[in-house]
């Protein structure tokens, strides 16, 4: 006696929401022969939906076991169950669910790029393709987008899509629920169609009556459980094939073809591969943007890499220019009423230190010393407190300005006597050309640097 397609016993699915327990099937026994032609019924939450997707492997029992075609379905791993949904069983979806820029054709030759047993070349594909279509009525529409065809249209193109593998069950979920009388009864039709004369075994889920007259056998559903199993008058069917989907599937201790093939790394690269060149092509002008945008991206992430760097020399060369060979050597910080001086108010090196460093420290290329004090500067009514530098004659250079430091370090006196505070004649300053610093109460001492100093000027002394 050959094995039922489906056979359940004491299926149970409880979902854990929070702390509160959801028994969505509970202790549900159903078996269901080759070539059936079965529709679901029940109000909403009867656990129509939850029966369906256990049913077509895309979820597991809480208890309970589940025989397809002889297997048991829980013993297998979920590669396995990929593999068996991708071959063995067809879903035809309430709202269609066709790729959108994509037409019919493409469409229902989908399904034999993801199967693994499938035909490797495109001629293949698209030959199984159109002859399933013809057989739907659909030939002359194999070019037209989804949104070229009417919702009829639509969904016998989402049925020969469910077809293009021959699976040994075609499950429906409200197939008619988008569609009109005139469509839905197109639609259930075709489907009746395939049940008999093709022996495609067939559940739906619905909640119309009229929908469920066509169907051999009428489950009705409430709570989790099925309360009424009402069966009809058998009708002629198309004998079943020779070779029953149990052909095809191996015991679980044993992985079936398709999944040995998905271990393998070169047809399933080459699958991708293919998904992506046609996507690519059905899209094309999407696609250019894409990459635009992916060239436009690269070419401002390399641009702004390359001014990090250059901004990055530029400060580097900006420190060097510091004087990153230049060694300060500060002397104490002297304390006076409680409050501290600072670094350099006490005077605790001497020009012996310099002579020291000099002699025990070769790597110094020159040495100096710098003598730092703050002094009042007047001019005309205005004073300001500001501090005076001197240095040896021999200052190394640095500084943010070599040039700029090593003259004003190597300014020398060019005259200066005493004032007699009566002077009136008027004080000579140009930029970058004099120094004035206070010598006496009310006298200057003027300095003018060499590199600046011209035979027309004259130094003055107020």
């Amino acid at each position: 006696m050959a094995e039922p397609v489906i056979r359940i016993e004491g299926v149970s699915r409880t979902y854990h929401v929070g702390d509160i327990d959801v028994r969505a099937l509970s202790d549900v026994s159903l078996t269901v022969e080759h070539g059936e032609f079965i529709a679901i019924m029940g109000a909403s939450g009867s656990g129509k939906s939850t029966l369906m997707s256990i049913l077509g492997c895309l979820d597991r029992p809480t208890a309970g076991h589940y025989w397809f075609d002889g297997i048991d379905v829980a013993q297998l791993a979920e590669p396995d169950l990929a593999g068996l949904r991708s071959e063995r069983l067809g879903f035809v979806f309430q709202s269609f669910n066709l790729l959108p820029r994509t037409n019919a054709i493409d469409n229902v030759a989908l399904p034999l790029l993801y199967a693994m047993s499938g035909q490797s070349h495109a001629s293949a594909r698209f030959e199984r393709a159109r002859a399933v279509l013809d057989k739907l009525g659909l030939r002359d529409r194999e070019r037209n987008t989804p949104g070229q065809l009417s919702g009829g249209q639509e969904q016998r193109v989402a049925i020969a899509r469910a077809l293009i593998n021959q699976p040994s069950l075609l499950l429906a979920d409200e197939p008619t629920g988008n569609l009109d009388t005139r469509n839905s009864n197109e639609i259930m039709q075709t489907l009746s169609s395939l049940n008999r004369e093709q022996g495609v075994t067939i559940i739906v889920v619905t909640h119309e009556p009229d929908v469920a007259a066509f169907a051999d056998r009428v489950l009705t559903m409430r709570d989790g459980q099925i309360i009424s199993d009402e069966k009809k008058t058998q009708r002629a069917k198309a004998p079943r094939p020779a070779g029953g989907a149990a052909d095809k599937l191996v015991q679980p201790r044993e992985r079936s073809a398709y999944v040995a093939m998905s271990g393998a790394s070169w047809p399933f690269a080459w699958m991708v591969m293919t998904a992506a060149a046609e996507a690519i092509w059905r899209n094309k002008m999407r696609s250019a943007l894409t990459m635009l945008g992916v060239f436009i991206g690269v070419a401002a992430l390399i641009v702004m890499v390359s001014v990090g760097q250059g901004a990055n020399e530029a400060v580097r060369k900006e420190i060097a220019r510091l004087g990153t060979n230049l060694v300060v050597i500060l002397p104490g910080a002297a304390t006076s009423g409680g409050a501290r001086g600072g670094s350099g108010s006490a005077s605790t090196l001497t020009v012996a230190d310099v002579r020291a460093i000099r002699q025990e420290a070769p790597a110094a290329g020159a040495v100096s010393y710098l003598i730092r004090q703050s002094g009042l500067i007047r001019f005309a009514s205005q004073n300001w407190t500001t501090g005076i530098q001197g240095v040896s004659p021999r200052s190394p250079q640095g500084g943010r300005s070599p040039r700029r430091t090593s003259e004003a370090r190597r300014w020398s006196p060019s005259s200066a006597r005493p004032c007699d505070g009566n002077s009136s004649a008027p004080p000579r300053i140009r930029s970058g050309r004099w120094c004035r610093r206070r010598v006496c109460r009310c006298g200057w001492l003027e300095f003018s640097t060499r590199r600046d100093r011209h035979p027309s000027d004259r130094t003055r002394t107020i």
